[in-house]
């Protein structure tokens, strides 16, 4: 075979090449190699412009990080901000649409270790998409991804200053209950059964920070049933209504509340409800749940 004759060989071999990969819409030169939360390497696109987010706390960094513009799918109850509720929506953070996914053809796609199904995953990483997975176990963690989704999306300037900003905030509310007189918290996130918070939940950490204690904060399960007669002999002295479920019933179940006068909680009418959404998504707003879990636990030092 001639020189020549090799030459058009090799030619024509990477002028095939290099079309395939603009067909697939992929661009090497503009990828870089990232460890997930998981520990899991894989290659993301430099400023990747089409997101789908898997999990409605991840809608709300990438909006808090300002690149809500650059999200094609969101899950079924991303809510937050309101932009969130245009876009595609690509089945729950459980039960994914993975053709629906697909069909969207993102850059980058952004899931949650605890609630996406691996299943799912692995079927979208065989088209050839990159799944960074995120898993914020305590409140402190939620710093770390947040600086890590401003890492892999090219917005790390804007993560760093909002992490610094929640920091003092967290701060703020750790120095200001400092010292005081510890109430005993009765943490509710189910009505019927009567679900409460274990060791592993940011609700235990958040309440921990708030300056209470968690009446069941040393259950190893993370969201056990628990016995009415367990919280009549524990006593709390404050009770915060919360769900995991849609659909409210919470104003009704603070008033069965109170027929139980024996509880310092109904004795001193202590009994609220909070905003669901401030304390069960591991993303910026869960100061906002900070915050407002002091208010309620310590009036006295939050007027």
């Amino acid at each position: 075979m001639s020189f020549l004759v090799m030459v058009s060989y090799k030619v024509m071999f990477i002028s095939l090449w290099v079309c395939a990969f603009v067909l697939l819409g992929v661009d090497t030169a503009f990828e870089a190699t990232y460890v997930d939360e998981m520990g899991r390497k894989m290659d993301i696109p430099h400023n990747p412009e089409k997101i789908v987010s898997l999990a409605p706390s991840i809608t709300e960094t990438l909006c808090f990080l300002n690149l809500g513009e650059r999200i094609v799918g969101v899950t079924q109850f991303s809510n937050y901000p309101e932009e969130s509720k245009t876009k595609a929506k690509v089945g729950s953070y459980i039960n994914l649409n993975v053709e629906k996914i697909v069909s969207l053809n993102p850059d980058l796609i952004i899931g949650i270790a605890d609630g996406n199904k691996k299943e799912s995953v692995d079927i979208l990483e065989a088209f050839g998409y990159p799944v960074y997975a995120v898993n914020p176990r305590c409140v402190k963690d939620i710093f770390r991804t947040i600086e890590n989704i401003g890492e892999i999306t090219g917005s790390m300037d804007r993560a760093r200053e909002l992490v610094i900003e929640l920091r003092k905030r967290m701060h703020t509310v750790e120095t200001r209950t400092r010292g005081a007189k510890i109430p005993r918290v009765f943490f509710q996130i189910g009505i019927n059964p009567l679900i409460t918070v274990g060791k592993n939940t940011f609700h235990n950490d958040l309440t921990r920070m708030a300056g209470g204690v968690n009446i069941s904060g040393e259950e190893k399960e993370r969201y056990p049933r628990y016995s009415l007669e367990n919280v009549l002999l524990k006593a709390p002295e404050v009770i915060i209504i919360s769900s995991m479920h849609r659909g409210g019933g919470f104003d009704r179940k603070k008033e069965e509340w109170m027929k139980w006068k024996s509880l310092p909680a109904v004795k001193n009418e202590r009994i609220y409800i909070i905003d669901s959404d401030l304390v069960d998504h591991p993303s910026p707003r869960i100061i906002d749940g900070l915050e407002e879990l002091a208010r309620l636990i310590h009036p006295e030092l939050f007027e």
